[in-house]
């Protein structure tokens, strides 16, 4: 296996996170029923108006304040004139220093890479490291995405990340662990260490634990491990974008040359991939059949498609396509980098997906023109 060097190396490195206090190490404790799962909130571009009014008001110290703020967040009533839409950040970032100051917050001792790990009610499991993730130039192999992103929301998570000087959620990278350090480290921390910081459900039925390991022993370890791999974007693609903008902001050596992630083995935690559904209201089905025929072919299927497996040819990544009386397997047959490809973006479709897989993944080509 190749080893990446210096920049080009996948690296997790080992950070003082700031985390809720625990219930005997803080001011957090106003009342003794205190519930670290209420204070959990769902990635940021999940929440909703309505969603983020019933996290704060269940418990006011809930982190969707600092990563969703609304143009109210951290100013007291009557402390001063409405705060308005552009200054929503420098209220996070007032909120977050608050509860610093106030014990809600605290920051770790020593360095750590964490262990963290996500058990849902129907027996899935997700294991992996939270760590401060070196960021490779834009153009490396290291760290593979695989969606374009829209200005809006980079912009939107930039200037979060430079109002409050933190990195308020991780992103979520993939990588092949197989029997490397970094695997075996994560799940013997979370297989066998007794005592979690963290231990908690919530209210979706979540089991969510955290660990710190402070071993500079195993963090030499699972770095050796990981220069010699690399991790494709499986969530987080503006928060990325958002910490490469950053980064080219600045001169020379600092914080914005990391940026928090999740990096977790799919080998061991394979994560679960569901069904991209595209709605296209207003499609003409078989017009649309015809104009795609001169780079994907279609062979109708009649009755139920279950009894009906996908041809041999449609291997590569085939597509069952509905129509008012049947369905259709539908994929492509022109090759991947072969002819002049040009993809356009529907209207009011902002992310597009071109395909930039680990090597060894094969993926279907994108729609071609011809």
């Amino acid at each position: 296996m190749r080893t990446h060097r210096g920049a080009d190396a996948l690296e997790l490195a080992p950070l003082r996170g700031v985390r809720y206090a625990d219930p005997d190490a803080g001011r957090m404790l106003d009342s003794p029923d205190f519930d670290i799962a209420r204070v959990l909130a769902p990635p940021y571009d999940v929440l909703d108006a309505a969603s983020f009014a019933d996290l704060t008001r269940a418990e006011p110290h809930n982190a969707a304040r600092l990563t969703v703020p609304p143009v109210t967040v951290g100013q007291r009533p009557g402390s001063g004139p409405p705060i308005t839409a552009a200054d929503r950040y420098a209220a996070a970032a007032r909120t977050l220093r608050r509860w610093l100051a106030d014990g809600i917050l605290v920051r770790d001792r020593q360095p750590a890479v964490y262990v963290y790990e996500q058990s849902l009610p129907g027996g899935e499991r997700q294991r992996g490291l939270i760590g401060a993730l070196r960021l490779p130039d834009p153009s490396s192999p290291v760290v593979r995405p695989h969606e374009h992103v829209a200005p809006g929301p980079v912009f939107d998570r930039a200037r979060l990340m430079a109002a409050t000087q933190a990195n308020l959620e991780p992103i979520l990278l993939l990588y092949r662990g197989g029997t490397g350090a970094a695997a075996r480290i994560t799940d013997t921390v979370a297989g066998t260490w007794p005592h979690p910081i963290v231990d908690t459900a919530t209210a979706d039925g979540a089991a969510h634990r955290l660990w710190a390991v402070t071993d500079t022993g195993l963090h030499g370890e699972i770095a050796a491990d990981l220069a010699a791999r690399t991790a494709l974007i499986a969530d987080g693609h503006h928060r990325y974008a958002a910490y490469q903008r950053l980064k080219a902001r600045r001169h020379g050596p600092g914080p914005w040359d990391h940026g928090l992630a999740l990096l977790v083995d799919s080998d061991s935690s394979p994560p679960h991939l569901g069904a991209i559904h595209r709605v296209l209201r207003g499609l003409a089905t078989e017009a649309a059949v015809a104009a795609a025929s001169a780079v994907a072919e279609a062979v109708p299927l009649h009755g139920d498609a279950a009894g009906h497996p996908a041809p041999a040819a449609a291997a590569g990544g085939a597509l069952c396509r509905p129509t008012p009386t049947a369905l259709r397997w539908c994929w492509p047959t022109r090759p991947a980098g072969s002819g002049s490809c040009s993809v356009s973006t529907p209207r009011g479709w902002p992310r597009p997906i071109p395909t930039a897989p680990p090597a060894g993944v094969r993926c279907p080509p994108p729609p071609c023109s011809s």
